[in-house]
């Protein structure tokens, strides 16, 4: 089948397999899927990566409970047997394999084997186009499952992408006055024309008065940039993963009694509600579309610091 392969280099093939189906997989015929700041950094290493990439999609399932119907998919494929597991943590399973990320390959393909239990049914009031974004909304409501919001709280989002665009929105619905500090007019915008307030980071002066600091920068230095912003007894949440070696004087965290708390994959059927009551927007986010075939160029255009998420029509 054609899909794109990071084997050291990034690669648009049409002879890939599909991985072999254990007992409860369901091969999904993918309709569209969308690049994400985390498959950028596989490419650079992240991981030692090898195979299919890809794990933001929607498409069809041929069998199953969902045979027929739209679906998504969680990445995290657990064991259910283990004691991470058994504790109600499967997206921690320490046998798990990751789709499209590690040791499962992933659905920049016309197909993609998933667990049914990772499915989830899409409802005909959401696209197809909205519907890929489905897995980042859920690892933005990730972080209300991990702290308590109680509405009114001073959040500061750094990186105006796609994820901290995204995170943004979510926080926003959450009751929190939001803010997002970013470089590119373009991105910060199109949050003012969401009426989340925004700043440059060049212009941005260190007050130490947020009650959360959420990093989505996927750079090394937004850490350090978080510990600049957040209050004493705060938390800072960081959003996505960094391929380059990282070091930070840590003595502010003992200091200032900072939480630091990693946040990952979430609750996929909390996202699907959000995108069917049109709390979340999403559309003005689309950047481009591209076949499969032009795996490269879409890669390339997903770079480009204009760009916010880039997809590929596999169907």
């Amino acid at each position: 089948m054609r899909a794109v392969v990071f084997e050291g280099t990034l690669q648009f093939r049409h002879d890939v397999e599909l991985r072999p189906l254990d007992q409860d997989d369901v091969i999904v015929d993918v309709i569209k899927a969308g690049i994400c700041e985390t498959d950028l950094q596989l490419c650079q290493g992240y991981m030692g990566f090898s195979g299919t990439l890809g794990h933001e999609f929607v498409g069809i399932a041929r069998s199953g409970l969902f045979a027929g119907q739209r679906v998504a998919g969680e990445i995290n494929c657990a064991c259910h047997a283990c004691e991470i597991c058994q504790r109600q943590l499967p997206n921690h399973c320490p046998h798990r394999t990751v789709i499209g990320i590690a040791g499962h390959d992933g659905a920049f393909a016309e197909s993609v084997v998933v667990p049914e239990k990772n499915l989830h049914a899409i409802p005909d009031e959401i696209s197809d186009g909205e519907a890929v974004f489905v897995e980042p909304i859920a690892a933005a409501c990730r972080i209300a499952e991990q702290i308590h919001l109680a509405g009114g709280e001073v959040v500061t989002v750094l990186g105006d992408g796609r994820l901290g665009n995204l995170c943004a929105q979510v926080l926003r619905h959450q009751g929190c006055r939001v803010r997002v500090v970013g470089k590119h007019e373009y991105k910060l915008n199109l949050l003012e024309q969401l009426q989340i307030s925004t700043i440059r980071l060049d212009k941005l002066q260190p007050q130490r008065d947020s009650d959360i600091v959420v990093d989505c920068t996927g750079s090394p230095t937004g850490l350090t940039t978080a510990l600049r912003l957040v209050r004493p007894c705060g938390t800072i949440i960081l959003k996505t993963t960094v391929a380059a070696d990282q070091s930070i004087h840590m003595a502010p965290f003992v200091i200032d009694e900072i939480k630091l708390i990693g946040s990952r994959c979430g609750p996929f059927a909390v996202a699907i509600e959000l995108l069917r009551n049109h709390a979340i927007s999403v559309e003005p986010l689309l950047t481009a579309t591209y076949p499969l075939e032009e795996a490269i160029v879409a890669f390339g255009h997903a770079v480009r610091k204009d760009a916010l998420k880039v997809v590929f029509n596999v169907r």
